[in-house]
């Protein structure tokens, strides 16, 4: 994000705080500008809360520059190792420009 240090525990504690959120995972997607921008998976109810509600929320806590710049909003859950850890680089090669 042009330099700044974002660290993906800050906004994922900042957004599971949301009543709606049962899992999120902040990775950092490719960007020409700023070399990497902040990106959101949310595992929610799509009918009952948006980016805009979230993106709201994380700016009580975080940073402006720490909220992500896109989101994937879904019902179904994060894919998770054995150990029962989120699987980030799968979620990078599934929301990465290609």
């Amino acid at each position: 994000t042009g330099g700044e240090n974002v660290y993906s525990l800050e906004v994922e504690n900042a957004i599971s705080s949301h009543p709606d959120v049962t899992q999120v995972a902040v990775i950092g997607l490719p960007d020409e500008l700023w070399g990497e921008t902040v990106h959101a998976v949310v595992v929610c109810d799509p009918d009952t809360t948006d980016e805009a509600a979230l993106a709201a929320h994380a700016r009580k806590t975080i940073a402006g520059f720490k909220v992500p710049r896109s989101w994937t909003l879904q019902s179904d859950p994060l894919p998770l190792s054995a150990a029962g850890k989120v699987l980030k680089r799968a979620l990078r090669e599934r929301h990465a420009p290609r």
